[in-house]
Protein backbone atom coordinates (compact mmCIF):
# COMPACT_ATOMS: atom_id res chain seq x y z
CA UNK A 1 0.00 0.00 0.00
CA UNK A 2 1.16 3.52 -0.84
CA UNK A 3 0.14 5.71 2.08
CA UNK A 4 0.18 9.46 1.47
CA UNK A 5 -0.76 12.14 3.99
CA UNK A 6 -0.13 15.53 2.40
CA UNK A 7 -0.82 18.93 3.92
CA UNK A 8 0.38 21.48 1.39
CA UNK A 9 -0.01 25.23 1.00
CA UNK A 10 1.12 26.89 -2.24
CA UNK A 11 -0.06 30.49 -2.43
CA UNK A 12 -3.87 30.35 -2.53
CA UNK A 13 -3.91 26.59 -3.09
CA UNK A 14 -4.26 24.19 -0.18
CA UNK A 15 -4.14 20.41 -0.23
CA UNK A 16 -5.14 18.16 2.64
CA UNK A 17 -5.32 14.47 1.70
CA UNK A 18 -4.94 11.15 3.46
CA UNK A 19 -5.12 8.39 0.90
CA UNK A 20 -4.08 4.78 0.50
CA UNK A 21 -3.24 3.59 -3.01
CA UNK A 22 -3.12 -0.14 -3.85
CA UNK A 23 0.33 -1.62 -4.40
CA UNK A 24 -0.68 -3.06 -7.77
CA UNK A 25 -2.82 -1.99 -10.69
CA UNK A 26 -3.48 1.46 -12.13
CA UNK A 27 -4.88 4.13 -9.81
CA UNK A 28 -6.15 7.22 -11.61
CA UNK A 29 -6.09 10.66 -10.03
CA UNK A 30 -9.06 12.35 -11.61
CA UNK A 31 -10.42 15.83 -11.24
CA UNK A 32 -10.68 19.26 -12.86
CA UNK A 33 -7.71 21.52 -13.52
CA UNK A 34 -6.44 23.01 -10.28
CA UNK A 35 -7.60 20.11 -8.12
CA UNK A 36 -4.02 19.18 -7.17
CA UNK A 37 -3.33 16.13 -9.35
CA UNK A 38 0.14 17.17 -10.52
CA UNK A 39 1.09 18.54 -7.10
CA UNK A 40 0.22 15.15 -5.60
CA UNK A 41 2.31 13.32 -8.20
CA UNK A 42 5.34 15.62 -7.84
CA UNK A 43 5.21 15.27 -4.06
CA UNK A 44 5.26 11.47 -4.37
CA UNK A 45 8.25 11.80 -6.68
CA UNK A 46 10.05 14.13 -4.27
CA UNK A 47 10.18 16.89 -6.88
CA UNK A 48 8.29 19.08 -4.42
CA UNK A 49 9.13 19.06 -0.72
CA UNK A 50 6.56 20.33 1.75
CA UNK A 51 6.50 20.29 5.51
CA UNK A 52 3.57 18.42 6.97
CA UNK A 53 3.73 15.59 4.46
CA UNK A 54 4.36 11.89 5.00
CA UNK A 55 4.73 9.12 2.44
CA UNK A 56 5.44 5.43 2.83
CA UNK A 57 5.68 2.64 0.28
CA UNK A 58 4.84 -0.82 1.63
CA UNK A 59 5.94 0.41 5.07
CA UNK A 60 9.18 2.03 3.85
CA UNK A 61 9.17 5.71 4.79
CA UNK A 62 10.12 8.11 2.00
CA UNK A 63 9.05 11.25 3.85
CA UNK A 64 8.05 11.94 7.43
CA UNK A 65 9.30 14.56 9.88
CA UNK A 66 13.01 15.02 9.21
CA UNK A 67 13.18 12.01 6.89
CA UNK A 68 13.18 12.88 3.21
CA UNK A 69 14.41 10.52 0.50
CA UNK A 70 15.61 12.73 -2.39
CA UNK A 71 14.13 12.19 -5.86
CA UNK A 72 17.21 10.49 -7.32
CA UNK A 73 17.09 7.85 -4.58
CA UNK A 74 13.40 7.04 -5.03
CA UNK A 75 13.00 3.93 -7.22
CA UNK A 76 10.27 5.26 -9.46
CA UNK A 77 9.62 6.03 -13.10
CA UNK A 78 8.04 9.32 -14.15
CA UNK A 79 6.32 9.94 -17.49
CA UNK A 80 5.61 13.64 -18.08
CA UNK A 81 3.07 15.30 -20.37
CA UNK A 82 5.86 15.89 -22.88
CA UNK A 83 8.26 13.02 -23.73
CA UNK A 84 11.36 15.11 -22.82
CA UNK A 85 13.74 12.79 -24.67
CA UNK A 86 17.40 13.72 -25.16
CA UNK A 87 17.50 14.96 -28.78
CA UNK A 88 21.16 14.01 -29.34
CA UNK A 89 20.69 10.37 -28.26
CA UNK A 90 19.17 7.47 -30.15
CA UNK A 91 16.07 5.73 -28.85
CA UNK A 92 18.15 2.93 -27.36
CA UNK A 93 20.56 5.40 -25.73
CA UNK A 94 17.62 7.33 -24.24
CA UNK A 95 16.28 4.14 -22.67
CA UNK A 96 19.70 2.97 -21.48
CA UNK A 97 20.35 6.36 -19.89
CA UNK A 98 17.52 5.68 -17.49
CA UNK A 99 18.72 2.16 -16.88
CA UNK A 100 22.25 3.28 -16.04
CA UNK A 101 20.89 5.41 -13.19
CA UNK A 102 19.16 2.45 -11.53
CA UNK A 103 20.78 0.16 -8.98
CA UNK A 104 17.85 -2.25 -9.17
CA UNK A 105 17.79 -5.26 -11.45
CA UNK A 106 14.36 -6.26 -12.64
CA UNK A 107 12.74 -5.11 -15.89
CA UNK A 108 15.53 -5.11 -18.48
CA UNK A 109 16.01 -2.65 -21.32
CA UNK A 110 15.03 -5.34 -23.81
CA UNK A 111 11.88 -6.15 -21.82
CA UNK A 112 10.89 -2.47 -21.76
CA UNK A 113 11.50 -2.25 -25.52
CA UNK A 114 9.36 -5.31 -26.14
CA UNK A 115 6.61 -4.08 -23.81
CA UNK A 116 6.21 -0.87 -25.84
CA UNK A 117 6.91 -2.50 -29.23
CA UNK A 118 9.65 -0.06 -30.23
CA UNK A 119 12.30 -2.53 -31.46
CA UNK A 120 12.20 -1.00 -34.95
CA UNK A 121 12.90 2.51 -33.63
CA UNK A 122 16.11 1.94 -31.66
CA UNK A 123 18.55 3.58 -34.10
CA UNK A 124 16.41 6.69 -34.63
CA UNK A 125 16.65 10.01 -32.85
CA UNK A 126 13.62 11.72 -31.28
CA UNK A 127 13.23 14.15 -34.20
CA UNK A 128 12.58 11.15 -36.46
CA UNK A 129 9.66 9.89 -34.35
CA UNK A 130 5.98 10.76 -34.24
CA UNK A 131 4.53 12.16 -31.03
CA UNK A 132 3.04 8.80 -30.13
CA UNK A 133 6.33 7.01 -30.77
CA UNK A 134 8.18 9.53 -28.61
CA UNK A 135 5.77 8.95 -25.73
CA UNK A 136 6.15 5.17 -26.05
CA UNK A 137 9.92 5.64 -25.80
CA UNK A 138 9.43 7.84 -22.72
CA UNK A 139 7.35 5.12 -21.08
CA UNK A 140 9.97 2.49 -21.96
CA UNK A 141 12.67 4.70 -20.41
CA UNK A 142 10.62 5.01 -17.22
CA UNK A 143 10.12 1.25 -17.05
CA UNK A 144 13.79 0.51 -17.74
CA UNK A 145 14.80 1.86 -14.33
CA UNK A 146 12.80 -1.05 -12.87
CA UNK A 147 10.67 1.27 -10.71
CA UNK A 148 8.69 0.30 -7.63
CA UNK A 149 6.09 2.87 -8.75
CA UNK A 150 5.31 4.28 -12.18
CA UNK A 151 3.99 7.86 -12.19
CA UNK A 152 2.24 9.17 -15.32
CA UNK A 153 1.22 12.83 -15.57
CA UNK A 154 -1.36 13.17 -18.37
CA UNK A 155 0.83 11.26 -20.84
CA UNK A 156 -1.64 11.67 -23.72
CA UNK A 157 -2.52 15.34 -23.28
CA UNK A 158 -0.09 16.54 -25.98
CA UNK A 159 -1.32 14.03 -28.60
CA UNK A 160 -4.15 14.36 -31.12
CA UNK A 161 -6.97 11.81 -31.18
CA UNK A 162 -5.33 9.62 -33.82
CA UNK A 163 -2.05 9.39 -31.91
CA UNK A 164 -3.92 8.75 -28.67
CA UNK A 165 -5.57 5.80 -30.40
CA UNK A 166 -2.13 4.48 -31.35
CA UNK A 167 -0.77 4.54 -27.81
CA UNK A 168 -3.83 3.52 -25.77
CA UNK A 169 -3.40 -0.23 -26.47
CA UNK A 170 0.00 -0.04 -24.77
CA UNK A 171 -1.52 1.70 -21.76
CA UNK A 172 -4.09 -1.11 -21.56
CA UNK A 173 -1.21 -3.44 -20.81
CA UNK A 174 -0.25 -1.46 -17.72
CA UNK A 175 -3.06 -2.90 -15.61
CA UNK A 176 -3.00 -6.26 -17.39
CA UNK A 177 0.70 -7.11 -17.14
CA UNK A 178 2.70 -4.80 -14.86
CA UNK A 179 3.27 -6.03 -11.32
CA UNK A 180 3.95 -2.56 -9.93
CA UNK A 181 1.52 0.21 -8.95
CA UNK A 182 0.84 2.93 -11.50
CA UNK A 183 -0.48 6.36 -10.50
CA UNK A 184 -2.07 7.89 -13.58
CA UNK A 185 -3.08 11.56 -13.67
CA UNK A 186 -5.79 12.55 -16.14
CA UNK A 187 -8.75 14.84 -16.63
CA UNK A 188 -10.10 12.62 -19.42
CA UNK A 189 -13.00 10.39 -18.36
CA UNK A 190 -12.42 8.20 -21.43
CA UNK A 191 -8.80 7.50 -20.50
CA UNK A 192 -9.68 6.76 -16.89
CA UNK A 193 -12.47 4.37 -17.88
CA UNK A 194 -10.09 2.50 -20.15
CA UNK A 195 -6.90 2.14 -18.10
CA UNK A 196 -7.72 2.51 -14.40
CA UNK A 197 -8.44 -0.18 -11.81
CA UNK A 198 -9.08 2.23 -8.94
CA UNK A 199 -9.91 5.90 -8.76
CA UNK A 200 -9.11 8.85 -6.51
CA UNK A 201 -11.39 11.84 -7.11
CA UNK A 202 -9.69 15.13 -6.28
CA UNK A 203 -11.43 18.47 -5.94
CA UNK A 204 -9.80 21.69 -4.72
CA UNK A 205 -7.01 19.81 -2.97
CA UNK A 206 -9.14 17.27 -1.15
CA UNK A 207 -10.18 13.68 -1.82
CA UNK A 208 -13.89 13.45 -2.60
CA UNK A 209 -13.81 9.67 -3.00
CA UNK A 210 -11.48 6.72 -3.53
CA UNK A 211 -11.98 3.07 -4.34
CA UNK A 212 -12.46 0.60 -7.19
CA UNK A 213 -13.20 2.34 -10.48
CA UNK A 214 -16.57 0.67 -11.07
CA UNK A 215 -17.83 1.67 -7.63
CA UNK A 216 -16.69 5.29 -7.62
CA UNK A 217 -18.04 6.03 -11.12
CA UNK A 218 -21.53 4.87 -10.10
CA UNK A 219 -21.86 6.44 -6.64
CA UNK A 220 -24.96 8.61 -6.63
CA UNK A 221 -23.46 11.04 -4.13
CA UNK A 222 -20.67 11.97 -6.55
CA UNK A 223 -20.64 14.19 -9.64
CA UNK A 224 -19.56 11.56 -12.25
CA UNK A 225 -22.87 9.69 -11.88
CA UNK A 226 -24.81 12.83 -12.80
CA UNK A 227 -22.83 13.98 -15.82
CA UNK A 228 -24.44 13.77 -19.26
CA UNK A 229 -21.89 11.06 -20.09
CA UNK A 230 -22.34 9.11 -16.84
CA UNK A 231 -21.38 5.48 -17.34
CA UNK A 232 -20.58 2.16 -15.76
CA UNK A 233 -17.42 0.18 -16.46
CA UNK A 234 -17.79 -3.59 -16.55
CA UNK A 235 -15.00 -6.15 -16.69
CA UNK A 236 -15.89 -9.22 -18.75
CA UNK A 237 -14.28 -12.18 -20.49
CA UNK A 238 -14.64 -13.18 -24.14
CA UNK A 239 -16.60 -16.44 -24.22
CA UNK A 240 -17.13 -17.06 -27.93
CA UNK A 241 -18.44 -15.64 -31.17
CA UNK A 242 -21.70 -15.83 -33.07
CA UNK A 243 -20.47 -16.20 -36.66
CA UNK A 244 -23.92 -15.96 -38.20
CA UNK A 245 -24.74 -12.55 -36.75
CA UNK A 246 -21.27 -11.14 -36.02
CA UNK A 247 -21.65 -10.92 -32.26
CA UNK A 248 -18.89 -11.19 -29.66
CA UNK A 249 -20.14 -13.09 -26.60
CA UNK A 250 -18.80 -11.51 -23.40
CA UNK A 251 -19.46 -13.00 -19.98
CA UNK A 252 -19.61 -11.08 -16.69
CA UNK A 253 -21.01 -12.01 -13.30
CA UNK A 254 -24.49 -10.79 -14.29
CA UNK A 255 -24.77 -12.81 -17.49
CA UNK A 256 -23.64 -12.49 -21.10
CA UNK A 257 -23.42 -9.48 -23.41
CA UNK A 258 -23.80 -9.94 -27.17
CA UNK A 259 -21.86 -7.12 -28.83
CA UNK A 260 -21.61 -6.48 -32.60
CA UNK A 261 -18.04 -6.51 -33.83
CA UNK A 262 -15.09 -8.69 -34.77
CA UNK A 263 -14.15 -11.87 -32.90
CA UNK A 264 -12.22 -11.56 -29.63
CA UNK A 265 -9.87 -14.28 -28.49
CA UNK A 266 -11.76 -16.62 -26.16
CA UNK A 267 -10.70 -16.13 -22.55
CA UNK A 268 -9.35 -12.61 -23.15
CA UNK A 269 -10.34 -10.07 -20.47
CA UNK A 270 -12.24 -7.11 -21.92
CA UNK A 271 -13.59 -3.90 -20.47
CA UNK A 272 -17.01 -2.59 -21.41
CA UNK A 273 -18.50 0.89 -21.16
CA UNK A 274 -22.24 1.14 -20.58
CA UNK A 275 -23.62 4.68 -20.68
CA UNK A 276 -26.47 5.50 -18.32
CA UNK A 277 -28.46 7.04 -21.17
CA UNK A 278 -28.31 3.69 -23.02
CA UNK A 279 -30.01 1.72 -20.23
CA UNK A 280 -33.80 1.52 -20.08
CA UNK A 281 -35.91 -0.20 -17.44
CA UNK A 282 -38.95 -2.49 -17.51
CA UNK A 283 -40.84 -4.37 -14.83
CA UNK A 284 -41.17 -7.50 -16.97
CA UNK A 285 -38.65 -9.06 -19.33
CA UNK A 286 -39.45 -8.07 -22.90
CA UNK A 287 -39.36 -10.62 -25.72
CA UNK A 288 -40.53 -8.80 -28.85
CA UNK A 289 -37.69 -6.28 -28.83
CA UNK A 290 -34.57 -5.42 -30.83
CA UNK A 291 -32.54 -5.06 -27.63
CA UNK A 292 -30.19 -8.03 -27.22
CA UNK A 293 -28.86 -7.44 -23.73
CA UNK A 294 -31.45 -7.64 -20.95
CA UNK A 295 -30.57 -8.48 -17.35
CA UNK A 296 -32.53 -8.82 -14.10
CA UNK A 297 -31.49 -6.12 -11.64
CA UNK A 298 -32.28 -4.65 -8.24
CA UNK A 299 -32.69 -0.91 -7.71
CA UNK A 300 -29.87 0.02 -5.32
CA UNK A 301 -30.46 3.77 -5.25
CA UNK A 302 -32.26 6.69 -6.89
CA UNK A 303 -31.23 10.34 -7.21
CA UNK A 304 -32.31 13.37 -9.20
CA UNK A 305 -30.04 14.52 -12.03
CA UNK A 306 -31.37 17.96 -12.77
CA UNK A 307 -34.98 19.07 -12.99
CA UNK A 308 -36.16 16.53 -15.55
CA UNK A 309 -34.20 13.30 -15.09
CA UNK A 310 -33.53 10.62 -12.51
CA UNK A 311 -30.43 8.47 -12.22
CA UNK A 312 -30.99 4.93 -10.99
CA UNK A 313 -28.22 2.79 -9.52
CA UNK A 314 -28.78 -0.87 -10.37
CA UNK A 315 -27.23 -4.00 -8.91
CA UNK A 316 -26.83 -6.70 -11.55
CA UNK A 317 -25.46 -9.68 -9.60
CA UNK A 318 -23.04 -7.43 -7.75
CA UNK A 319 -22.11 -5.26 -10.76
CA UNK A 320 -23.12 -1.58 -10.40
CA UNK A 321 -24.81 -0.08 -13.46
CA UNK A 322 -26.48 3.30 -13.99
CA UNK A 323 -29.72 4.07 -15.84
CA UNK A 324 -30.85 7.59 -16.76
CA UNK A 325 -34.65 7.91 -17.05
CA UNK A 326 -37.16 10.72 -17.00
CA UNK A 327 -38.84 11.60 -13.75
CA UNK A 328 -42.15 10.57 -15.26
CA UNK A 329 -40.76 7.12 -16.11
CA UNK A 330 -39.43 6.71 -12.58
CA UNK A 331 -42.86 7.58 -11.20
CA UNK A 332 -44.73 5.34 -13.66
CA UNK A 333 -42.52 2.35 -12.76
CA UNK A 334 -42.78 3.28 -9.07
CA UNK A 335 -39.07 2.85 -8.69
CA UNK A 336 -37.73 2.51 -5.18
CA UNK A 337 -34.74 0.96 -3.51
CA UNK A 338 -34.94 -2.83 -3.48
CA UNK A 339 -37.39 -3.11 -6.39
CA UNK A 340 -36.77 -5.80 -9.02
CA UNK A 341 -36.54 -4.59 -12.61
CA UNK A 342 -35.02 -5.57 -15.93
CA UNK A 343 -32.17 -3.47 -17.34
CA UNK A 344 -32.12 -3.19 -21.11
CA UNK A 345 -28.75 -2.17 -22.55
CA UNK A 346 -29.44 -0.53 -25.89
CA UNK A 347 -25.73 -0.13 -26.66
CA UNK A 348 -22.47 -1.23 -25.05
CA UNK A 349 -18.93 -0.48 -26.14
CA UNK A 350 -15.80 -2.61 -25.86
CA UNK A 351 -13.09 -0.16 -24.80
CA UNK A 352 -10.15 -2.51 -24.18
Amino acid sequence: MIEARFNITKGDFEMAVNVGIPSKGVTALFGPSGSGKTTFLRTVAGLEKHAGCSLSIDGEVWQEGSTFVPPYKRPLGYVFQEPSLFPHLTVRANIEYGRNRSARAGISVDEAIKFLDIGGLLARRPSQLSGGEQQRVAIARALAVDPRILLMDEPLSSLDEELKGDILPYLDRLHEELKIPVIYVSHSADEVARVADSLVLLEKGSVKAEGPLAEVLTRLDLAPAHRDDAEAVIDAVAAGYDEEFGLALLDFSGGRFSVPGPPIETGKPVRLRLAARDVSLTLEKQTDTSILNIFPAIVAGIADSGPYQTTVLLDISGVPVLARVTKRSAATLRLEQGKSVFAQAKSVAVIS
